[in-house]
């Protein structure tokens, strides 16, 4: 990106540090967190670090270029533990930072939804499909788009979401202090290179598309410079089950740690089993294509062991 003055949300986290440091190079860049998922240290010196809450009134929007607003909380789990301050944070703090940004001039906002909307899906789920909220996480998220719409159709704002497919870099990254909100690669990984049997729920045929932060952080750069609105995939278009992740995990590793596999503690009726991105509409868009492989993304996670 020419250079900008840009405002990372939830940027001390894990895709916003990656995304911080990476938009640093050639920019400045003001990383916005409140410390919940987040490590200040994930954050490379030149990214000025403010610790604030997006429910706050006087964010640092002033001469900002671009917002990309990835805060959040993030899981089902933290949900369920408190649907009042999901919502909040998800939605509330989504339209307090986009309306702030607005109101100082700023136009252009790529922000974090997700793909557990589409839930189990096999085949490559378009952006064009059906989607439901089973969840309050998928329910904060999808008020972001419709939120998101408003902003666009009423003030003409660029409007960018991005749904993301399971997101991995491992605990060498900006994972290791999130423990059991990590994402699962960066979890079975450090599992199985100190020898604990990873835990899996259910028998674990269940599938993602795994999608390497590297990979996000480029699509999210490019929603920005091609000024997207709407909605767009961020995924790979292949899926892979978790007993075939343990596998390739233990070859890598050199190891040979059994899973254990235990009962699913979310009810059926709102876990996504299965998850596959179509990335046409990027692609088509922006020249994005996913570039880590799994075989790669998965040497990279390992080679810090």
């Amino acid at each position: 990106m020419n250079e900008q003055t840009i405002l990372v949300t939830g940027g001390t986290g894990f895709i916003g540090s990656n995304l911080a440091n990476a938009l640093a190079v050639d920019n400045d860049v003001l990383a916005l967190d409140d410390g919940y998922l987040g490590a200040a240290e994930n954050l490379d010196d030149s990214v000025e670090y403010v610790e604030a809450s997006v429910l706050d009134d006087d964010l640092p929007t002033e001469g900002v270029d671009v917002v990309f607003h990835l805060a959040a909380l993030s899981s089902y789990k933290m949900h369920e533990e408190n649907p009042t301050k999901g919502a909040r944070v998800n939605v509330e703090g989504f339209v307090n930072t986009v309306e702030q940004a607005r109101n100082d001039g700023c136009d252009t906002v790529v922000y974090a939804t997700t793909s557990s909307i589409y839930g189990n899906q096999t085949e490559p789920s378009p952006e064009t499909m059906p989607v439901s909220a089973n969840t309050g996480y998928e329910a904060s998220k999808l008020a972001r788009e419709r939120y998101a719409e408003y902003f666009h159709s009423h003030y003409g704002m660029s409007m960018a979401g991005m749904r993301f497919f399971s997101v991995y870099q491992g605990y060498g990254g900006a994972e290791a202090h999130k423990g059991e909100y990590a994402n699962l690669i960066a979890q079975f990984a450090d599992d199985i290179a100190n020898g604990t049997s990873p835990v899996i729920y259910g028998d674990g045929t269940q599938t993602r598309d795994f999608t390497h932060v590297d990979d996000v952080v480029r699509g999210l750069i490019d929603a920005a410079e091609y000024r997207l609105n709407g909605i767009y995939n961020l995924g790979t278009g292949e899926s892979y089950d978790l007993n075939t992740l343990v596998e390739k995990l233990n070859a890598e590793l050199g190891t040979n740690v059994e899973p254990t596999y235990v009962e699913n503690p979310i009810p059926d009726s709102v876990y996504v089993k299965d998850t596959m991105a179509d990335t046409t509409k990027m692609a088509e868009a922006t020249g994005w294509e996913p570039e880590v492989s799994f075989e790669e993304g998965l040497r990279r996670v390992c080679a810090q062991y």
